[in-house]
């Protein structure tokens, strides 16, 4: 078992890490490849990126507290939350004006990079956090101070999203079709299916069987990055 430092204020700590982390990816992937921000540019307007922000917002907060209401009300976010509520904002807004396609390929490298590095945070914030792990008896087990030999959940998580930004780097330098016109939805399945298994190592209340708040909002994430994934590609076979 390894022995870990642990503070509340480290969750804030890894929020302000994760954003700057998340903002510096942005600025790269757009001097790398300029002409995707561009693109984003020219079929959007300020009210897409408003759409986007306070789905987030909402999502993040309504999510993470209702995932604790058995415990009471306890205001709290999620990042799978404020995923959820982004994408739902950007649906809206894309059938409202009536925008087709992806628009998410600029924001895979940043929010793939923002979880990665928030997750440390989460991490290093101990039990107040709500985002441990369940007890095993692994060697790489932590103790966040209770001396209760945990799964360390969030380094799971943050390993698998910055596997794939890897893997999403690598095939996009190849210019791999999926990486530049399906990125976002390929992120999407991912991160809900990793989490999904993740969220069999916490302590989160099962609401239908053995699934927690958090497996069915991952579930919808999965099947939505599959269903828009095969709708675009139909879209573009067609054209």
């Amino acid at each position: 078992m390894i022995e870990l430092p642990t503070h509340p204020l480290a969750h804030y700590a890894g929020d302000l890490l994760a954003w700057t982390c998340a903002s510096a990816a942005a600025w790269w992937q757009h001097r790398r490849w300029p002409a995707q921000a561009q693109s984003l540019a020219r079929r959007t307007e300020p009210g897409y990126f408003m759409a986007l922000a306070l789905g987030a917002l909402a999502g993040a907060w309504i999510v993470g507290t209702l995932a604790l209401a058995p415990r009471g009300f306890v205001p709290s976010h999620s990042i799978a939350g404020a995923l959820a509520g982004a994408i739902t904002g950007v649906e809206l807004w894309k059938w409202r004006h009536g925008v087709t396609g992806s628009t998410g390929g600029a924001f895979v490298l940043p929010i793939c990079t923002g979880i990665a590095v928030g997750r440390l945070g989460c991490l290093f914030s101990g039990l107040p956090d709500m985002t441990f792990g369940t007890p095993t008896a692994l060697p790489w087990s932590v103790d966040l101070g209770d001396g209760v030999p945990r799964h360390p959940v969030q380094l799971y998580e943050g390993l698998a999203m910055a596997l794939f930004a890897m893997a999403y780097l690598r095939a996009r330098n190849r210019h791999a079709h999926w990486a530049q016109a399906h990125a976002f939805h390929a992120m999407v399945i991912v991160y809900a299916a990793q989490r999904f298994v993740w969220e069999f190592l916490k302590p989160y209340p099962p609401l239908v069987g053995p699934f927690n708040l958090f497996h069915l909002l991952c579930g919808g994430l999965i099947a939505y990055g599959i269903i828009w994934w095969r709708r675009d590609h139909a879209r573009e076979s067609a054209a």
